[in-house]
């Protein structure tokens, strides 16, 4: 497999034709020494003496030599590549629907139970040095753990859940932002009773009363220090638009990355003299998270949602790159210059 590689500084690639020159003189010198061998019988009885093993190994210093010299000159080139490293992201914000459709037993025991066990295992799994904060939603959305490193009162915050009537998860999308970008004014209250354009919504770049600029979007996935994790059936009753607060989102550059947690077909609850049938809406979860350039996963059993936190960790805290790797080439080039002369001096008594 081959990895795609670009050069801040590539005018220097012409150095490697020197590379071609080396192997030349290094074959010319081989040649001369073995015509000076044949005048002299006594040298090439010892020759013979040393054997094909020892010829063999008198090329292995300079060759090695010579790659030290080729890493050196790729590296003075300044190479960029796309690599697989620990991730830059510092906050998490897990916005959980308590709304009364997760009482449904198509998860076992039922969603909501199934979703406090895998998120807590997410918990576990997670980098210690990464924030969570946890944003329940149902009726309404709110706060109910700031970002913190404390695991414990993650838990303690999970455990006390209770079920509430409709679900409004763009408003938990929005609670979650809020929290994220605490000095953006972000309000709640201004997208669901349209009593004003929010700052950190509006495209206007104006400077405001207070002589600030408003919000200028970026590029959506763009922003690395966060990302939300939205588990939730995905039926809206309430609040705030789910794919406008999704675009609110993208603006900011956060991914949120969507689990639907349920089955397609759904069933019957009863609750408190009134039943309806909860099915889970993959096509907003998968918009949602396509919007924001993050991912959808389908959590239809206990099993296959602590799957998904296991592959939602491990895609939250690596991610692929593009960095400078000349650094790792000096290191290799000096590596083989140090291997290339101790083997000289281990089997010849000199450096080359």
């Amino acid at each position: 497999m081959t990895i795609p590689m670009n050069f801040m500084w590539p005018q220097f690639l012409w150095l490697l034709l020197a590379v071609p020159v080396l192997v030349l003189v290094y074959l010319w010198l081989l040649r001369r020494k073995k015509k000076l061998a044949l005048r002299y019988a006594s040298l090439s009885i010892v020759k013979e003496a040393m054997g094909t093993r020892m010829s063999l190994r008198r090329h292995i210093p300079p060759v090695l030599f010579l790659l030290a010299i080729t890493a050196m000159l790729v590296a003075a080139s300044r190479p960029f590549a796309v690599i697989t490293l620990p991730s830059t992201q510092e906050t998490i914000m897990l916005a959980m629907d308590v709304s009364g459709s997760m009482r449904a037993t198509d998860v076992k025991p039922n969603r909501l139970v199934a979703m406090q066990n895998a998120a807590k295992a997410f918990l576990t799994a997670l980098p210690r040095n990464v924030k969570v904060g946890i944003v329940a939603f149902a009726g309404s959305a709110q706060v109910v753990q700031p970002a913190t490193l404390s695991r414990e009162d993650l838990v303690t915050a999970i455990d006390k859940f209770q079920l509430q009537r409709a679900t409004a998860i763009g408003s938990a999308i929005v609670v979650s932002l809020a929290e994220l970008f605490p000095d953006e004014g972000i309000d709640l209250s201004a997208m669901t009773y349209g009593s004003g354009k929010p700052r950190g919504v509006s495209l206007d770049q104006t400077p405001n009363k207070k002589g600030k600029k408003e919000f200028v979007p970026v590029a959506p996935g763009s922003y690395n220090s966060a990302a939300i994790i939205l588990l939730t059936d995905g039926q809206r009753t309430t609040g705030v638009d789910t794919l406008e607060a999704a675009k609110m989102a993208a603006d900011h550059g956060v991914r949120i990355y969507t689990v639907g947690v349920g089955t397609v077909d759904g069933e019957t609850i009863s609750f408190e003299g009134w039943s309806m049938r909860v099915r889970l809406d993959e096509a907003t979860l998968k918009a949602v998270a396509l919007s924001t350039q993050a991912e959808y996963f389908f959590a239809g059993s206990a099993e296959t949602l602590t799957k998904v936190y296991e592959k939602l960790s491990s895609r939250l805290t690596v991610e692929k790159k593009e960095t400078e790797i000349s650094g790792l080439l000096a290191l290799v080039a000096a590596v083989l210059a140090i291997t290339s002369a101790g083997l000289s001096l281990l089997w010849f008594n000199r450096i080359l």
